[in-house]
């Protein structure tokens, strides 16, 4: 049987195993032959070694089985939110038969895309209290505001998409012993540990002295576009990062712009620090994961 077939199965009858075998070991091969840490596949700080699925390492895993995917979405109703449940159909790309389902599910209330900075002190005095917070970090806190939910509409559409897509090819191709999913969904405060192992790639920031008159943003990642351009001899590239909250900087930097896409899939906040400029607005001259802290993430009057 050839390899890419073990998973087609046009009649209900078990594997045998064999047959179980050498799935595992062509979802390893794919894993090391084609798969690049990163991008395809990532480890969360402070979790164990086992790493977790990105999309479009999910998307290798459906080209190799040859499977189709069927989203199927449904708006959860919220009072002062916007929420989806996305159910993923697999089926074979050839018979068409059904071979297993994933459920994945987002919601402006997520705190990464419920909250993001204050512009200004002004901005958080003139915002209601039940619409404002202070969020406490180890060494600092930021004044958060509250975002506006048909803003991010799109984005946590696109995300329970993705995360019913990664449940159900894990399902279906029984690779949860390779990989694992959730716990990249989960908050550095629910994770509640300062382990920097496996982190993404960290962007260091300039020296102090230049650093002083930079400004900082804590969000998540809403996405990131490029522009190319210039000569044969001397191109360039320009990458465009914005933020959940509406922040957009940019930036030359390709190490930065590897950085923040791998925090975009692996659905961490980023520490942008950035800097005005006339030509090109915000500049982004560095971008750190916002990694577990050993005390988590504190609000005003907690023990």
């Amino acid at each position: 049987m050839d390899n890419n077939e073990i998973a087609v199965q046009t009649e209900l009858r078990p594997l045998t195993a064999v047959q179980v075998k050498a799935q595992v070991n062509l979802v390893q091969e794919v894993m090391k032959a084609v798969m690049q840490e990163g991008q395809h596949y990532g480890k969360v700080p402070g979790c164990r070694d086992q790493p977790t699925l990105l999309k479009p390492g999910a998307e290798k895993l459906m080209m190799t089985f040859r499977l189709a995917a069927e989203p199927q979405v449904y708006e959860i109703p919220t009072v002062d939110g916007i929420a989806y449940r996305v159910i993923c159909r697999i089926t074979n790309q050839q018979s068409g038969l059904y071979l297993g389902s994933g459920v994945g599910e987002c919601s402006t209330k997520e705190g990464k895309y419920n909250w993001r900075k204050a512009v200004c002190n002004e901005e958080y005095d003139a915002t209601p209290e039940d619409k404002r917070r202070i969020k406490w970090e180890t060494n600092y806190h930021t004044k958060q505001v509250c975002t506006n939910p048909a803003d991010l509409a799109n984005t946590v559409l696109k995300m329970a998409k993705k995360r019913a897509l990664v449940d159900a090819i894990l399902t279906v191709t029984a690779a949860s012993d390779i990989f694992t999913q959730d716990i990249e969904d989960m908050s550095t405060e629910v994770l509640g540990t300062k382990s920097n192992a496996g982190k993404p790639p960290v962007v260091q920031p300039q020296a102090k002295a230049e650093t002083e008159q930079l400004k900082s943003i804590v969000a998540a990642i809403d996405h990131i576009t490029m522009k190319s351009g210039g000569t044969k001899e001397k191109p360039w590239t320009r990458y465009t990062i914005t933020l959940a909250g509406g922040f957009i900087g940019s930036t030359f930097d390709k190490k930065i712009a590897d950085a923040a896409e791998t925090a975009r899939e692996m659905e961490m906040e980023v520490t942008i620090q950035h800097k005005p400029t006339e030509k090109y607005g915000n500049e982004i001259v560095s971008l750190l994961p916002q990694l577990p802290t050993e005390q988590g993430t504190r609000q005003p009057g907690d023990e």
